[in-house]
């Protein structure tokens, strides 16, 4: 099976298909749930990604749409490394797939604690009062 390959250019040392997305560390704004959850996003329309904490992640998309993934089990180590890597043979990123944990270790990376995705939920900012 084919797999597809991604790659941010900073995270190039990654061998095999699959995904890298390094996240900001700025605290979360807040947010509201718009429309229906999905089950997958089209990877070619991520833009970028942010870890809210051990089991949220953010997906900012092409176009400006953002959704939160709210993993269903906390993930070890993902809030603290701040980056995760994924693999996956379909344009999709789904609600089946598991995301790894990338530790770095003397430059190095390596992948850490697999985590399974749930359902992607479209938000909008909500206005400051």
């Amino acid at each position: 099976m084919h797999k597809l390959l991604l790659i941010i250019p900073a995270i190039a040392l990654l061998s095999g298909g699959g995904a890298v997305a390094i996240s900001s560390k700025n605290a979360p704004e807040p947010v509201r749930a718009v429309g229906e959850p999905k089950n997958c996003v089209t990877i070619s329309h991520i833009r970028s990604t942010k870890v809210i904490d051990s089991r949220t992640i953010e997906f900012r998309m092409v176009g400006g749409k953002t959704y939160r993934n709210a993993l269903p089990q906390s993930c070890p180590g993902l809030k603290f490394e701040d980056r995760f890597s994924y693999r996956t043979s379909l344009n999709q990123l789904c609600s089946v797939d598991i995301v790894r944990v990338l530790h770095d270790q003397g430059g190095q990376l390596y992948e850490g604690a697999g985590c399974g995705l749930g359902k992607f939920q479209m938000v909008e900012k909500v206005a400051a009062n």
